[in-house]
């Protein structure tokens, strides 16, 4: 009970985090598109993108690596096992980290000029560069706190970060976007690099303290493992993890450079091409992701909890578990993308002042079931040791992705985009289902778990549209925005009546979520 009760405090307190974060981060996404404009947006996607490449060769695997390895050593209660872990993990993140900082620095003008053909973006990219051993270190401790039930350290550092990064864009944006995009993408870049030097640094900060406190060093008389088994475990988790990461991330840019120019094919011009792959990139799927972060925090703490698990061939509590994430995964993910396609308009017009955002947002709404059970299927996967294959999937989601941009958006535009994702995310989450379905040996209970949320939703979302066209005027008062929010919440409140009444949540799963507060 006492480890169960850790579980739920150390999830709700990183699902906050991660709510208060992208919330967060959708306002401040907001405040820079009306600051900078779509095209500004756009060009700032291309360089997230290459970046974002610079920044899996950093990590190379390295969060899900220490995570594992730290909670194996746990399990068994192998203090000197752990020891030897963090001194290899910490050396992989640094050197990983450096390699990366040294490829985008000197590598930069040839990507500015031959692949974002833009050499505005150059001074951004060297920024970004310096920032890549940070990253990668910040990466690595925070697996170690996953794996040993403190996220609230790294949570912590979490939110300050992003406090420190929000400020530093404002406080910037306010004296350079004047003076052009240039400037602009420059402000961004620094505001990024302090947030993440010190995110760096504070969590190294407290890791040291953390480690004195609980792990002591070996006397030296004690044994220790070898570097070299202890470095062959840690590359068998994070090379395939890495491999993946690398394959999948350098297509997925390739994907992100091959889509303006596939709009530019399509009819658009450049700049047009810009602004509509920034609205659906960088304005549609953050709303269309943001409640997500309830979910992601719980996938992140599942990998050591199956972990121990597996260790220990605990096979019926790994089911159990499994069976929990896959009901109360899909009964939140449907009732969202149904109060999200519902409401869409609303959202787009609202947050973004613009039709063609909220458009966006109904097209990729029925998507959110898949995106979020996926992530928390691919979490599962990894706890189980199934890293290898999901790198393979991942590299298959990929490649059919850049293909697909390539055949499908000079001839059908954005759409053509659209497409893919949709493509992509059933293809990439039936492999990982099915895959986790075998090796668990779980049933699914589709009547259960998908019929009645679905039925629960639409008519929550009916019920609510009718009131709202019946008594308009009671919503008058509050404005807008607050009428919004008011319709949210009130088919929220719906949603959930109806998915009792249904069964879609049942007495057992109320006792089980109340046993973690009742202790019984």
């Amino acid at each position: 009970m006492q480890n169960k009760r850790r579980f739920l405090w150390q999830a709700l307190l990183m699902t906050g985090v991660s709510m208060l974060l992208r919330s967060v981060g959708v306002s401040a996404q907001v405040i820079i598109a009306s600051r900078i404009g779509a095209e500004a947006v756009g060009v700032s996607s291309l360089i997230s993108g290459v970046g974002g490449f610079a920044i899996t060769l950093a990590l190379s695997g390295i969060q899900l690596g220490c995570t594992r390895l730290v909670s194996e050593g746990l399990g068994k209660q192998d203090a000197p096992f752990i020891h030897r872990t963090l001194q290899c993990a910490i050396a992989h993140a640094l050197v990983f980290g450096l390699f990366s900082c040294l490829m985008l620095f000197f590598g930069a003008p040839l990507i500015g000029r031959f692949w974002l053909r833009d050499l505005r973006t150059l001074p951004s990219l060297r920024i970004m560069a310096v920032t890549l051993p940070f990253i990668s270190l910040a990466s690595c401790l925070s697996g170690y706190f996953v794996a040993v039930r403190r996220v609230y350290k790294s949570a912590g550092i979490q939110v300050l970060e992003e406090i420190l990064r929000i400020g530093c864009t404002l406080f910037l944006l306010n004296r350079m976007a004047s003076h052009g995009l240039e400037s602009a993408l420059l402000a961004l870049a620094l505001s990024s690099a302090i947030a993440d030097i010190f995110s760096g640094c504070a969590l190294f900060w407290l890791y040291r303290d953390d480690r004195r406190r609980h792990f002591s060093i070996p006397a030296a008389n004690a044994t220790l493992p070898t570097y070299r088994s202890v470095g062959r475990k840690l590359l068998a988790i994070t090379l395939p993890v890495a491999i993946a990461a690398y394959a999948r991330s350098g297509l997925i840019t390739l994907e992100h450079m091959l889509i303006p120019l596939g709009l530019q094919r399509f009819g658009h011009s450049h700049s047009d091409s810009l602004a509509s792959y920034g609205t659906v990139h960088s304005m549609a799927l953050p709303v269309v992701l943001f409640p997500g972060a309830l979910l992601g925090a719980f996938a992140g703490l599942l990998i050591p909890e199956i972990t121990e698990a597996h260790v220990r061939d605990e096979h019926t509590r790994i089911r159990y578990m499994m069976g929990r994430v896959f009901s109360l995964t899909l009964l939140y993910a449907i009732g969202v993308s149904g109060i999200m396609i519902a409401f869409s308009y609303e959202l787009g017009t609202t947050l973004y002042d613009s039709r063609e955002a909220a458009e966006y947002i109904r097209l990729l709404a029925p998507l959110i079931p898949i995106m979020y059970l996926d992530s928390a299927t691919d979490a599962m996967l990894k706890g189980m040791g199934e890293q290898v294959y999901s790198m393979k999937v991942n590299i298959i989601d990929a490649s059919i992705s850049v293909l697909s941009v390539w055949l499908l958006i000079p001839s059908f535009g954005v759409m053509g985009y659209i497409i893919t994702i949709y493509v992509t995310e059933l293809l990439n989450a039936a492999l990982s289902i099915v895959r986790l379905l075998n090796i668990s040996h779980l049933r699914p209970m589709i009547m259960r778990w998908v019929a009645t949320p679905l039925l629960s939703v639409v008519a929550a979302t009916s019920l609510t549209r009718l009131l709202y066209v019946l008594i308009p005027a009671s919503l008058a008062p509050v404005g807008h925005r607050g009428a919004i929010v008011v319709l949210v919440v009130f088919s929220v409140l719906l949603y959930g009546l109806f998915s009792v009444l249904l069964g879609a949540v049942r007495q057992e799963q109320i006792r089980w979520i109340g046993s973690f507060f009742m202790g019984k």
